[in-house]
């Protein structure tokens, strides 16, 4: 009778989707445990709804009008979800000792990040629903079934670069630091990008310079998405450059991070 060898046996590998789904349980669990992280987030774009467009009944009455600003308000919700939870967020966490440890880990840099962009994605659809309470029950807004459904793929895909700025100023600044650079960012790029104001208001050089912006390319394209107006033909590549863009500042960032706390 043979005995194997406990230290010839071959090591358990463990799949990085594994990893990645770990790391999303906890930094989902982590989140709920402070319910006023979920609910701030929620609770300033169903307000602005409810002061600022139910009371217009000619945009609060008319079913395209009241779509769009739905669409306005979802994604301010979006990037003030993925720039306070993770610019801030990400700069608290790396003030905690448990933080050096969990990137000593050799399971590498991508399972967490992918299970930030993923967690990001969760509370931002979560934090959607008051605001969609509140136009279904005191606005003409209305899609079909197939519009909701690609306004939700496209609030998802929309969610990505914000979700990666915000990690890049997480990971560049401290938590003092990085709530009032959010705050500095985050209202230019909404009032810019038509999510407060219509941007036909707008004049000829502010509509041009918001169409540059991936605020105004993100809410032009759920715009079409939700109503089957066109959107500006350049909203796809501004939207996908900028990702490009806000990918390589959070991997920088990260990395001149990573360089500085493990010399």
């Amino acid at each position: 009778m043979t005995t194997a060898n406990p230290a010839s046996a071959s090591p358990r590998v463990v799949s990085p989707l594994r990893f990645a789904w770990l790391h999303l349980k906890f930094q989902f669990l982590e989140t709920v445990r402070i319910p006023m992280a979920v609910i701030g987030n929620a609770v300033f774009p169903a307000l602005a709804m409810v002061f600022f467009v139910v009371p217009q009944d000619s945009v609060a009455g008319n079913p395209q009008f009241a779509t769009m600003a739905v669409a306005g308000l979802a994604m301010f919700a979006v990037c003030s979800a993925s720039l306070f939870t993770y610019g801030l967020g990400v700069a608290e966490d790396r003030a905690l000792p448990f933080d050096p440890f969990v990137r000593s880990l050799p399971a590498g840099p991508g399972p967490r990040m992918v299970a930030r962009v993923g967690n990001g994605a969760i509370f931002t659809l979560v934090g959607l629903l008051p605001l969609i309470a509140v136009a279904w029950l005191f606005t003409s807004a209305a899609v079909t079934a197939t519009q909701l459904a690609a306004g939700v793929g496209m609030i998802l895909l929309a969610s990505v670069p914000f979700v990666l700025l915000g990690m890049a100023v997480g990971y560049s600044l401290t938590a003092k630091a990085a709530l009032p650079v959010v705050q500095v960012v985050l209202f230019p790029l909404a009032f810019a990008g038509g999510l407060f104001l219509p941007p036909m208001m707008f004049p000829a050089w502010l509509d041009t310079l918001s169409q540059l912006t991936p605020t105004r390319a993100a809410r032009d394209l759920l715009v079409q998405a939700l109503t089957g107006a066109p959107a500006n033909p350049w909203a796809w590549p501004v939207l996908v450059g900028w990702t490009a863009v806000f990918a390589a500042l959070a991997a920088w960032a990260y990395r001149r991070d990573e360089g500085r706390r493990f010399r």
